[in-house]
């Protein structure tokens, strides 16, 4: 039984660390290794941006994370994140891994929140048994540890994500880390510090590369950047 863990403009087409372009809606995606290239504006303001968040409210927030992601979802319930439909799509070793076409897979979502990524893959395949866990307590099902020779899947914020360029002043916790006005706080990965902490605990790099999107608000005209790291780790095999 195989078992897995999950956790999404300014590249030219011809650039040669662009992937492959694709079409999902009303956004435009591309995937890259390298990260995405600031305007003049939006590398002014990050310069600009330097002070931190004072080292006791920075402690408060660390004693406080759990408790404000678990008010955050009592806030919000389950409205605020939309569903995921590209799991499959953007993670072909759902399908590929089997040995046969029914062959029930066993996967653990580590950071599952209300379920946004998993109910969706669950509707669309029956042949899945899941584990789940997250920070908040409303969310914490279940932990598996991960056998030698499976993957973990992992698609998060990635460095100058839009989410990150519209931190106010003030918000700013340490180097590509903030802090929202609800407490609830947000890291923006790079590959190679992402690499970094897999590889030291001794996985294998499979895939590791940013995923670009143009999410067009056609109603305002607004056409926003958006910046995922997406990436496979493996635990090797055991040597004989």
């Amino acid at each position: 039984m195989d078992e897995f863990r999950m956790s999404q403009k300014d590249v030219p087409a011809n650039h040669p660390n662009v992937i492959a372009p694709t079409c999902e809606g009303d956004a435009f995606q591309k995937k890259a290794h390298s990260i995405r290239t600031l305007s003049a504006e939006e590398a002014e303001k990050l310069a600009r941006d330097q002070t931190l968040v004072s080292d006791f409210k920075q402690s408060k927030l660390e004693k406080e994370a759990q408790k404000n992601w678990d008010l955050f979802y009592k806030r919000n319930s389950t409205n605020f994140f939309k569903d995921r439909h590209w799991t499959t799509r953007e993670f072909e070793e759902l399908k590929a891994c089997r040995e046969f076409e029914n062959q029930k897979l066993t996967i653990l979502e580590a950071g599952c929140g209300v379920g946004n990524c998993l109910f969706p893959l669950l509707k669309e395949d029956f042949n899945i048994f899941a584990y789940a866990c997250d920070f908040s307590p409303r969310a914490v099902e279940y932990v598996k540890v991960l056998k030698p020779g499976k993957c973990i899947l992992f698609r998060d914020y990635g460095l100058y994500d839009h989410a990150m360029l519209r931190f106010k002043s003030g918000s700013k916790l340490g180097d590509n880390f903030y802090v929202r006005q609800d407490g609830t706080r947000s890291y923006f990965f790079t590959h190679e510090f992402l690499s970094q902490l897999f590889m030291a605990e001794g996985y294998e790099q499979v895939v590791n590369e940013y995923v670009l999107r143009e999410t067009v608000n056609r109603k305002e005209g607004l056409c926003v950047p958006r910046i995922f790291l997406q990436s496979k780790f493996r635990k090797p095999l055991s040597k004989p």
